[in-house]
């Protein structure tokens, strides 16, 4: 029996032992915090909980539209009534549920946890540090899982504690009246979106020319439309070079000079990756604060050894991970599989939603590829104009020559479902003729993708 263990316990290491444990290796996880990692414990799952929250109270507002006076009243009262203490009560609940699921599964499959903080000896053998004490662990294969932590670049890097992160910002104690965030990026959007649906002043600086740097610019001219005209304050292609400290508030100097005052600072720049406890160098692997270079597709780093999950360096997304967690386990277990990086859906979870996935117009561009754009609004679709939820479109990238479907976005209510869509057609390698035989039900916000495809 193959004896594999996998250094820690979020949404690449635990389905990696899950992986493993099926294809009969004798496994063991080491997680040094919480199973579940940053996304269950203080990124994805808590975030879209917060998220949740926020967009009801938005939705029951709206809706007040459908009924009399009393109605927008009653709305207005329960807008202001919005407790954030319950709201992270809630929160908090669903993110221990998750926990006990994952404990759960790994039992059920027989894998070994252990709590404790690992590092190599040599190709073969991890020291693990518990409060019982040091112990080694011999193996045949290990898989890297240790995922990644905020980053602070300077000015900032003088603050932390003093300010927020994702580690800390589900567990602040109220919410303060106005914040900064700097980085416009997921993670910073996402969190404007929630602050401003809960009445304090944000603003949000993106060093880049626009938010969302990373998406098509349609796609961030939308949402940025969109905050401004909710009242969130945006500073882009500007940084913020000096963060002063006073006694009850922050002083955010720009880079084009402009001061920003707020009571409180969000990090969201992004991430980055500490392998020191590790002792790397008694394997022969080198990293950087990005992470370790693996063969993209195994997903291996030595002969025995692999990684998975945010310190590949490849995207750093929960189901990504959980993917390259599931390949590594497979190789490692002699199961030949391979992973996608091109196959991974991109989802934004703020009002609008923003999901992607596939190439992008400038991906493409680079390429050489010829390209043919299909568009089609909400505006147009029958379910969307019924529900009075007409905000955004989707759109499909296809090859001007063979037809052949290489990317696609949707910007809107559901976003982050339809997407799915053309993943699974990306996957099948579908034509624009072959998608266009799909007959979907009417009305719906799916039939939007043929009716693209139709123009």
């Amino acid at each position: 029996m193959k004896r594999i263990v996998i250094i820690g316990g979020g949404p690449a290491g635990y389905p990696a032992a899950l992986k493993a444990a099926s294809l009969g290796a004798q496994v063991t996880l080491i997680e040094k915090n919480r199973l579940g990692g940053v996304c269950l414990n203080c990124g994805c799952i808590p975030s879209k909980s917060f998220l949740e929250g926020a967009h009801r109270f938005q939705t029951a507002f709206s809706a007040a539209a459908l009924g009399n006076e009393g109605a927008a009243q009653a709305a207005q009262q329960l807008f202001e009534m919005r407790d954030f203490n319950k709201l992270k009560v809630r929160q908090q609940a669903a993110t221990q549920k998750l926990v006990q699921g994952i404990s759960f599964l790994l039992k059920k499959a027989h894998v070994e946890v252990i709590n404790g903080e690992a590092s190599f000896v040599d190709a073969h053998t991890l020291s693990v540090r518990t409060q019982a004490g040091e112990k080694q662990i011999s193996f045949d294969g290990a898989i890297i899982a240790t995922g990644s932590e905020a980053f602070y670049p300077a000015p900032l890097d003088t603050l932390r504690g003093q300010i927020y992160d994702n580690s800390n910002f589900f567990t602040m104690e109220q919410l303060p009246q106005s914040m900064a965030i700097v980085g416009g990026g997921v993670i910073g959007c996402e969190m404007a979106d929630f602050l401003n649906a809960f009445g304090v002043e944000v603003h949000l600086i993106e060093m880049q020319p626009r938010l969302l740097p990373l998406e098509d610019e349609t796609v961030s001219r939308t949402l940025a439309q969109a905050f401004i005209k909710r009242g969130i304050n945006l500073y882009t292609g500007v940084s913020a070079a000096e963060v002063h400290k006073t006694a009850d508030r922050f002083e955010i100097v720009l880079s084009d000079g402009k001061k920003l005052q707020t009571q409180a600072v969000l990090a969201a720049i992004g991430r980055s990756i500490d392998l020191s406890a590790l002792h790397l160098e008694r394997i022969g692997v080198a990293w950087t604060r990005k992470g370790v270079q693996v063969n993209p597709k195994t997903m291996q780093l030595t002969e025995n050894i692999y990684a998975a999950g945010d310190v590949t360096g490849l995207l750093q997304l929960a189901h990504a991970a959980t993917r390259q967690g599931e390949v590594a386990a497979s190789n490692l277990c002699g199961v030949p599989a391979e992973y996608d990086n091109t196959r991974v859906p991109r989802a934004v979870y703020t009002t609008p939603e923003i999901a992607s996935v596939g190439l992008s117009a400038v991906q493409a561009q680079t390429q050489g590829i010829e390209l043919k754009k299909h568009k089609s609004f909400f505006l147009a679709n029958g379910r969307a104009v019924a529900q009075d939820q007409t905000d955004g479109y989707v759109e499909w990238l296809s090859d001007a020559g063979t037809g052949k479907l290489l990317g696609a976005c949707s910007v809107g209510t559901h976003a982050s479902e339809l997407i799915h869509i053309a993943a699974i057609a990306l996957e099948a390698q579908m034509t624009v003729e072959q998608f266009r035989r799909i007959i979907f039900a009417h009305p719906t916000f799916a039939e939007t993708w043929t009716e693209a495809l139709s123009r």
